[in-house]
């Protein structure tokens, strides 16, 4: 680990160990923090300058400070590096006078297939959001003969395979066979839905199942269209059928740009409208606000978040795994880079806590629906088969269900009616 900021004689031993790094202080970086400084201390000291407007003094330190750590490091090394890489373009993009909020969806979208499937294989997250939020999904559609699921972020519909397979073998209608399954499933790529579907359509008839699978394109820069598809695409709901809403990160999305919780609350009152028997959320426990005043509280919450995330997978996946350098590189690097944005200049991606998203459902005429047992136990057996780290940890509170790293909650999962 790199430990301080102040070697110089170090410097040997970085060339033949590409791991380690050393930083070699200026006058300039010197009298900007103490030689000893540690690679958060140093990031902590560029968010302080950032917030009270001295760029240019942020920009030579956290130069230096990118020379110095290795995304090949450990874990500290490897979260300064993607942090730094983060303020990087934050500053520059904001003295080019430019949102880089646009650009950086846009990559998102663009490269997200493989690193989306290496986070869900190396973390248990995606996997805890998923399988949670299909028991609720199921208790939900026990009894009735069909189930329609508008699913608000298909992504690439890894979420449905495991909902398919439960319902085909369980039946969950008596006698009769398994209810008939159609998702709407929304996005912003037409041509990734069309190969869920393929997918999907190809997965329920080796199952035997009636299914179908409508895509629905729904751009996130549109937000008032949306709405308008999002309501006629329910008033097709048939005869018989249960009709469910999934938002699994999915909500943080409508704080994009300079939008703010009267838009969120909007979708919540289409929804609603709707008539859903349950809505299902998954998000991740990372609060991001979009004044600039709120910067270095925001950043400071969003290190605290991602410092925990890096040191889960030191703790449960090779250093040189390429998986890992996938997921750190083209996921969680580009989510570092997304939720510095709102605060730190214009655009970007929100995100709230639990507590938050709790009020808001709440004053929208939403109550929570407790999540079983089974939920908690379906859980625990995920971590211990596949993740068996002592330091994942999972609890129960206010109506959610949480998973987190050490004493640091990183997503949850409700269920609403």
């Amino acid at each position: 680990m790199l430990s301080s900021l102040q070697s110089h004689e170090e410097e040997e031993d970085s060339t033949t160990n590409p791991t380690t790094t050393s930083f070699i202080p200026t006058p300039t970086s010197q009298y900007l923090f103490p030689t000893s400084s540690s690679p958060r201390q140093v990031l902590i000291r560029c968010a302080e300058l950032i917030h009270h407007g001295d760029r240019p003094a942020a920009l030579r330190i956290v130069s230096f400070l990118i020379s110095a750590v290795s995304p090949l490091g450990d874990s500290s090394d490897r979260v300064a590096y993607h942090f730094a890489q983060a303020l990087i373009r934050l500053i520059g993009s904001s003295n080019a006078g430019s949102s880089p909020s646009t650009s950086m969806i846009k990559c998102s979208t663009q490269l997200v297939q493989p690193a989306y499937l290496a986070f869900n294989q190396i973390t248990p997250f995606l996997r805890f959001a998923h399988l949670t939020a299909n028991q609720a999904i199921l208790e939900a559609i026990d009894g009735h003969r069909g189930v329609h699921i508008i699913d608000m972020d298909s992504a690439h519909g890894f979420q449905w395979p495991p909902l398919l397979q439960a319902i085909a073998v369980h039946g969950y209608r008596g006698d009769t066979g398994p209810p008939s399954v159609r998702i709407t499933g929304a996005g912003g790529d037409v041509n990734a839905l069309r190969r869920t579907a393929d997918r999907l359509h190809a997965f329920a008839r080796s199952l035997g199942l009636p299914f179908q699978f409508n895509p629905l394109y729904l751009p996130s820069y549109n937000l008032g269209s949306s709405l308008m598809q999002l309501h006629q695409s329910s008033s097709s709901t048939e005869n018989g059928e249960v009709l469910i809403v999934n938002c699994v990160l999915f909500m943080h999305k409508l704080l994009y740009g300079d939008r703010d919780e009267r838009q969120l609350h909007e979708f919540l009152a289409t929804v609603r409208a709707m008539g859903p028997a349950v809505v299902t959320i998954a998000e991740r426990e990372l609060g991001v606000a979009s004044a600039p005043q709120d910067f270095f509280r925001v950043f400071s919450e969003a290190l605290d978040y991602y410092t925990a995330v890096f040191e889960a997978l030191e703790a449960t996946v090779p250093p040189n795994s390429v998986d890992r350098r996938e997921v750190e590189e083209r996921w969680l690097g580009e989510e570092i880079k997304e939720s510095l944005v709102p605060a730190g200049g214009t655009g970007g991606t929100g995100g709230m806590r639990f507590e938050r998203w709790d009020v808001i459902m709440r004053e929208s005429g939403f109550t929570p629906r407790r999540l079983s047992e089974y939920s908690l136990s379906q859980a625990r057996l995920l971590l211990r088969l596949h993740y068996p780290s002592e330091g994942y940890q999972l609890h129960v509170s206010r109506e959610g269900l949480f998973l987190g790293w050490q004493t640091r909650p990183l997503f949850s999962v409700s269920s609403w009616q």
